[in-house]
């Protein structure tokens, strides 16, 4: 067999011929407490129940498998690592690979989880969106996941299916209460102990499920009752909101163009946290949001009659990742996560104060600032030199004007738009 290390899925059907060949030949069967439990059923297991070896750690098993590697008896008889379902589907397949090298590992799959899950609820699963909410079982060494438990109502509004491995933490029943305010139609599935003699399947909707309490392991699969293509109309467009869409203030608003520079000047990443400080009716915020679900938007604002707008917004375009902070910068930026982009649209007279506290704390991100007066932009400048890689243009605009059965161009006043990067976000860029 070689100098391998044998990785072999196990729980849903009886071993194949060649993994029966393996487990039977190998010098050390390597498997996890819970998953002793399933092999015990197995036919081969009162045979090799001497090589057997009980490890529940992931980075234990590594190491006893790198010892593994050095010794002579290994090229005899290979070791074995017992994995659930398919090692790689979010399992351990992927670690062991990177760890070992690809001509190293062999990797033999049993069904997935998902995969049975499917066929139990009897629905096709070729058109399902995969993830793992399966973070680890010690909560100060949880893996970082793709995806999080609160992008599941973004998820929901992009896919008719969704398929969900879960731990003790991301249960059913905390992703059903997550998704209890989505406007969608939606049924829930949970598999509970897939391939157990006590195996159980669950279907309720997510106040059923919120409600109640589900044995491990277990699945869950969330299914829209509605086509998600009615929901996204051919009008809904996420990037390049007008005036006439958004309520607002006469006067007190990012207009259009301005807003699509300062977009393209924050280059806003996937996910992070975005500050929108002084966001007034929450324009540039609210276009943000919709164009990164995936990131925490935070739009500072004191003015009560501004606030409203912002929430109006809020509701009007129905984004699920901007937080509304009611009070004035600095004071209100303390408790709040640390930023990775930051637009300063209003400072109230207080960009002094904001930008010192801002230079205060251990980030690294890109900072924009507008101003309409020479004073606010020769302040900026000044505040900002020592700590950031400056750039600044000016932006005159002009709209079209009826006078008469006359066309002109009616200048606007002009916006200077600094943005500031900081020394080691520039580093990656460079």
């Amino acid at each position: 067999m070689g100098n391998k290390l044998y990785v072999i899925g196990i729980g849903y059907k009886p071993l194949d011929k060649r993994a029966q060949e393996i487990i039977l030949n190998s010098s050390v069967i390597l498997v996890s407490a819970r998953l002793l439990e399933v092999f015990e059923g197995y036919e081969e297991h009162e045979v090799v129940k001497d090589k057997i070896k009980v490890i529940n750690n992931v980075n234990q098993t590594i190491e006893f498998f790198k010892t593994c590697f050095q010794t002579t008896a290994f090229n005899l008889k290979p070791p074995v690592l017992l994995a659930s379902g398919d090692p790689m589907f979010f399992g351990i397949g992927r670690r062991v690979i990177r760890e070992f090298g690809r001509d190293n590992v062999e990797i033999i799959p049993d069904l997935s989880s998902i995969q049975l899950a499917f066929s139990r609820i009897k629905e096709p699963w070729d058109d399902a969106f995969l993830i793992s909410l399966h973070g680890g079982p010690v909560p100060e060494k949880r893996r970082q996941l793709p995806y999080e438990i609160e992008d599941l109502p973004w998820l929901i509004k992009k896919y008719n299916k969704i398929a969900i491995l879960t731990d003790r933490e991301n249960n059913p029943a905390r992703i059903a209460s997550t998704i209890l305010n989505c406007e969608a139609q939606l049924k829930i599935y949970v598999c509970e102990r897939l391939g157990y003699a006590d195996e159980r399947i669950i279907a309720g909707t997510p106040e059923e499920i919120a409600n109640s309490i589900f044995r491990e392991p277990n699945v869950v699969i969330i299914q829209r009752l509605e086509d998600v293509k009615e929901e996204f109309k051919a009008t809904e467009i996420p990037f390049g909101l007008t005036l006439n869409e958004l309520s607002h203030s006469e006067g007190l608003i990012t207009k259009d163009e301005i807003r699509a520079i300062v977009i393209h000047k924050l280059r806003i990443p996937q996910r992070g946290v975005f500050w929108d400080i002084g966001a007034g009716s929450g324009s540039v915020s609210i276009e943000i949001a919709r164009l990164f679900p995936l990131l925490k938007v935070f739009a500072i604002e004191k003015d009560g009659k501004q606030l409203h707008h912002i929430m109006e917004n809020k509701r009007r375009f129905n984004v699920q990742n901007l937080e509304i902070i009611k009070g004035e910068a600095p004071h209100v930026l303390s408790g709040l996560p640390l930023p990775d982009r930051i637009f300063i649209g209003g400072s109230g007279g207080r960009l002094k104060e904001i930008i010192e506290f801002i230079n205060q704390l251990k980030w690294s991100g890109t900072i924009v600032i507008n101003a309409t007066t020479l004073e606010t932009f020769h302040m900026a400048l000044k505040l900002l030199e020592k700590n950031y890689h400056l750039d600044v243009v000016q932006v005159q605009l002009s709209r079209l004007k009826f006078l008469g059965d006359r066309h002109h161009l009616s200048a606007q006043n002009p916006v200077f738009i600094i943005s500031g990067d900081t020394y080691e976000v520039m580093g990656k860029v460079l």
